[in-house]
């Protein structure tokens, strides 16, 4: 079974025109759309998500199911969505196939759904040939075409007598082109949670034993520790076991394995004689996809 899944944003010929023209099987499509912009972006993007069902199930006869992003500027949360969704698609069976589609979407979304891929390989090795991402470059862009359209109406219109409302579309013609010779497709910087850059993780997740995931976990659950060894009694209470020198010997050899010189989800900073403890940016990314996909197997979905 081929199983692709599409994150939805103002492209329509990039999502669907490569499969067709590829003749690729396709036997389920995952659509995934998030509210961009204006109003009428949303709207936009909605009326094509649905095209888009109706038209991977004429042409290629996919079976279809939309979902909603709620926030496409949240990289964190789209990567979580990213690793549940190829996670379930690939434990459909051993002869299903994922295909991820990184054409559409706010940057944000195809980067968290590329890495989430590529994190997935690294975890199930034996998977990794069941597992794709991919991109399609449009053929051409029709801002530009939009914007030569828009003046040679104006020229048109330009010196004949006409109402006020027409005055007034070319006033705001002459402004919008102004902008748009000056500035380009877009205007401005959206602030996104206090900051106008959004950081995106470029490491991919690394595979953890049972007891790194557990020390993964704790931290996720408690925040910060102090110290190693109130990270190690913690553990200790947590399993039921005696704490012991051997003991925090053992999470100290760990927490270095997780550190910024290993797999780099774990950050520390020295005060005093010990180490205050915690999740990097990219631990916390494992705790959070790992955490959905466990709660998910203990549902029993």
């Amino acid at each position: 079974m081929q199983t692709h899944i599409v994150p939805v944003g103002f492209d329509y010929d990039r999502v669907i025109a490569p499969l067709v023209r590829e003749q690729m099987d396709v036997d389920r499509v995952v659509l995934l759309e998030g509210a961009v912009g204006s109003e009428a972006n949303v709207e936009y993007s909605r009326r094509l998500a649905e095209k888009l069902e109706q038209d991977f199930q004429s042409l290629l006869g996919a079976g279809t199911e939309r979902h909603s992003i709620p926030d496409v500027y949240d990289y964190d949360a789209a990567f979580e969505r990213a690793f549940t969704l190829i996670n379930t698609e690939l434990d459909r069976g051993e002869d299903n196939e994922v295909w991820v589609s990184v054409s559409a979407m706010p940057r944000t979304v195809s980067f968290a759904f590329a890495t989430a891929a590529h994190s997935i390989m690294v975890e199930r090795e034996e998977d990794r040939d069941r597992i794709h991402t991919y991109y399609t470059a449009p053929e051409k862009y029709l801002e530009t075409e939009l914007a030569e359209e828009l003046r040679r109406g104006m020229e048109l219109v330009a010196g004949r007598d006409v109402d006020e409302s027409v005055k007034a579309w070319l006033d705001d013609s002459r402004e919008l082109l102004a902008e748009f010779d000056e500035r380009g497709t877009t205007i401005g910087a959206t602030e996104i949670e206090g900051s106008h850059i959004v950081e995106l993780p470029v490491a991919s997740l690394s595979n953890v034993d049972p007891f790194e995931e557990l020390i993964l976990f704790t931290l996720g659950e408690h925040g910060e520790f102090e110290s190693v060894s109130e990270l190690a009694q913690q553990l200790a209470r947590d399993l039921g076991e005696e704490y012991t020198d051997a003991f925090r010997s053992k999470v100290i050899y760990n927490v270095d394995r997780l550190g910024p010189g290993g797999k780099g989800y774990i950050e520390q900073d020295a005060h005093g004689k010990s180490y205050r403890t915690r999740l990097s940016r990219t631990g916390a990314l494992w705790v959070r996809s790992h955490s959905a996909r466990a709660d998910r197997d203990d549902n029993g979905q």
